[in-house]
């Protein structure tokens, strides 16, 4: 069966032949200052070793074990440095979002939106990241059997 060609931008496509597309970049967002030159460099060795490469890092990583651990600067200020990002490399960026209503702001900046594998199953977040019209990641769980 024929695999479909999904365009995640102007330069990227993913499926349908395309090669493999790399998702690389800090686990979660610590600071502009950090992020940037992370985001540069990735985009420098993309370019150099012509690997179609996106962007992705989180404003909440909501999935941590402890509560008192860092999670992200937070939706508003997480995606101004993913925009910067966005605009001052080239690359598409990705995040993941936890909440049905986080979808559209997502959408707004990032190119993929991710879905967690801890929340691959819920129905609205799925509809709601469907519903930007922006192409959706979702994580599948280790622990799911092809079959399930």
């Amino acid at each position: 069966m024929p695999v479909a060609t999904v365009q995640i931008d102007l330069h990227h496509s993913v499926g349908g032949g395309n090669p493999l597309l790399w998702i690389a970049g800090p686990c979660v967002i610590e600071s502009r200052e950090f992020l940037l030159p992370v985001a540069e460099q990735l985009a420098q060795l993309s370019s150099d070793l012509k690997i179609p490469l996106v962007f992705k890092s989180s404003f909440d990583k909501a999935n941590r074990t402890s509560g008192k651990s860092f999670r992200g600067p937070g939706l508003k200020a997480g995606l101004a440095i993913l925009d910067e990002v966005k605009k001052k490399t080239g690359l598409p960026v990705l995040t993941d979002f936890h909440e049905s209503w986080q979808a559209e702001h997502v959408a707004q900046v990032c190119d993929i939106l991710q879905i967690p594998a801890f929340l691959a199953r819920q129905t609205d977040m799925l509809e709601a990241a469907g519903k930007t019209g922006r192409v959706v990641n979702v994580k599948r769980g280790s622990s799911w059997l092809p079959w399930t």
